[in-house]
């Protein structure tokens, strides 16, 4: 018995130290500010969340100020009510002006601050989001969102610090959305539109020699299938009887 112990303990001091040294090397993570999903494609709208967690042990979060990047304006910008939270809207001018849906527009929202009020502050252990809708999305690689989140005993963390690709993440980072550029196939097929009426009726009469020939195949492979089965049944019956001696 004590033989067969030995290599369990032995496993599992060997995974007790590799989980030792992973934890060891990662460290805990600082949680931080994040817009919520992350990635999305330009040109395009959509709902994004600003998730905002309380780090402090004794405060709580009264404030969040999400300043929108100069360089990469947005046409329409909405806010979600939170309740037990008030949310003011900033805009300035733009030049040139932003088209959206063939109207010209000369402002654009710079700044969403959003006020707690009553007890609806985050508080130690909890978090809070803060859910937009932005679009069209501009043509740039990334949107920074620099961010200030103010507590209750006046502490305020900036989240200010853009990450640099293929560096180490900064202490302070903004949350940062990633804009990929629209497929040509996604824009195709979503451009409203009907096919021609011939070439409509060619794709249904295809679909149905497919599905056609897809039943033959089937019923051709089944068939096939139950004659080898009964094949094989006929030659174990014979090899039985001519293996049984005979009296």
């Amino acid at each position: 018995m004590i033989r067969l112990r030995r290599p369990a303990t032995a496993a599992a001091l060997a995974l007790a130290a590799v989980t030792t040294a992973v934890l060891g090397f990662a460290g805990p993570a600082s949680a931080h500010v994040t817009v919520n999903p992350k990635e999305a494609a330009q040109g395009s709208y959509g709902r994004f969340a600003f998730r905002v967690p309380n780090e402090s042990d004794t405060a709580s979060t009264t404030k969040v100020e999400v300043v929108l990047p100069e360089n990469a304006p947005v046409g329409s910008v909405s806010t979600m009510p939170v309740p037990g939270w008030t949310v003011a809207v900033e805009k300035r001018k733009v030049d040139p002006p932003i088209e959206v849906h063939g109207s010209q527009l000369t402002e654009a929202v710079s700044k969403l601050t959003w006020t707690a009020t009553g007890d609806a502050a985050v508080k130690p252990g909890q978090f809070q989001e803060f859910p937009v809708s932005m679009g069209p999305l501009p043509q740039v690689d990334r949107m920074v969102f620099k961010t200030l989140q103010t507590y209750s005993d006046g502490n305020v963390a900036r989240w200010i610090e853009e990450p640099t690709p293929g560096a180490e993440e900064p202490e302070n980072p903004a949350p940062v959305l990633t804009l990929a550029p629209a497929s040509a196939s996604a824009s195709a097929s979503a451009t409203p539109g009907a096919a021609p009426a011939g070439q409509a009726a060619t794709d249904d009469d295809d679909d149905e020699d497919s599905d056609g020939t897809a039943t033959g195949l089937a019923i051709a492979g089944l068939v096939a299938g139950l004659a080898g089965l009964l094949l094989g049944g006929l030659a174990f019956a014979r090899t039985r009887r001519e293996a049984t001696p005979k009296a």
